[in-house]
């Protein structure tokens, strides 16, 4: 059968925990990520689409570097899984060490395929706004710590310590973009690792962080918590274990979270919706306000960062 792709004016709206931090970052960064760039992927859209799309589509040294982390974690669990098999760290520090140099290379040899595909092709933020083919000697040297310490966290963690030695787990999900039902509103969720204990009757989510701790940890884990408890039959909220596994600290910390939480964010959802309607000239087409509208943050020190710095400041 063959699948006709939908081209819609505007995008569908839904949310997610990175879509009302973005909001409560910057107003007009929230517009150029969710509606300026929508269909910036298509040949006949407009000049400013296609703009937003690619600079959408950047990344940072960190940022790619957790995504590597995060991809590569989910295919050696995956190999382990169907075979039995882990590569020791020297293999896996050498394949992460190879992705992150096809990404410098895709950022300095490969401009004109980023333009052309932004999706497909690396582009460091530090490359293209500093106009240089050279990343900052302090982020790479910082890079090269969080390798070798992580990968060594990761094949030493909890979790892997659990697949490895314990006979009771079935492996259920990882990494796969998931949508929670919230009455009408589709809240998009994604699990690093989903599996269950047998022995104790628990249900473990697994969270890999490649960064440093942050405030909203708990908030990214009662949606987790909701997710499961709509998809799953579990008793009741003690059979949940949410574990987020910090590999630069090489620590392993679980929570059990409680009815109060899951309202909590609940009700945060329901704000933030509230927030970003506000931003509609037509809630029913998802149509947002002219750009003007979408006022730019007063953390001028924090543009500089911004992958739309270019159509702010241009």
């Amino acid at each position: 059968m063959d699948w006709l792709f939908e081209i819609k004016t505007y995008p569908d709206f839904s949310w997610s925990l990175s879509r009302h931090k973005t909001l409560m970052h910057c107003a007009r960064q929230y517009a150029h990520q969710y509606y300026t760039s929508h269909n910036g992927w298509l040949r006949d859209a407009s000049e400013s689409s296609k703009q937003a799309y690619r600079l959408k589509n950047l990344t940072n040294l960190e940022m790619f570097f957790g995504s590597v982390v995060h991809d590569l974690i989910e295919e050696v669990i995956d190999h382990y899984l169907n075979t039995g098999i882990l590569l020791n760290e020297n293999e896996l520090t050498e394949q992460v060490r190879t992705r992150l140099n096809k990404g410098f290379i895709d950022s300095t040899r490969r401009y004109r395929s980023w333009l052309e595909r932004p999706k497909k092709t690396t582009m460091f933020h530090e490359l293209y706004y500093g106009q240089t083919s050279k990343l900052p000697v302090e982020k790479v040297e910082k890079i090269k710590h969080r390798l070798h310490t992580t990968v060594h966290h990761f094949l030493t963690s909890k979790t892997m310590q659990e697949l490895a030695f314990n006979e009771h787990i079935e492996f259920l999900e990882a990494e796969k973009f998931r949508i929670l039902e919230v009455g009408k509103l589709k809240v998009f969720v994604v699990l690093d690792l989903l599996y269950k204990d047998h022995h104790h009757n628990k249900w473990i989510i697994v969270d890999w962080k490649t960064g440093k701790k942050s405030d909203e940890d708990p908030y990214q884990l009662a949606l987790y918590v909701l997710y499961l408890l709509q998809e799953y039959n579990i008793p009741d909220l003690n059979h949940i274990i949410i574990r987020n596994e910090y590999l630069l600290e090489g620590e392993a910390v679980e929570h059990q979270l409680d009815e109060v939480t899951l309202e909590k964010v609940q009700e945060l959802i329901g704000t933030s919706v509230e927030w970003m309607t506000s931003y509609l000239s037509d809630p029913s087409q998802n149509k947002p306000l002219p750009i003007e509208r979408f006022e730019q943050t007063s953390n001028t020190r924090a543009c500089q960062y911004c992958n739309f710095y270019e159509l702010c400041y241009s």
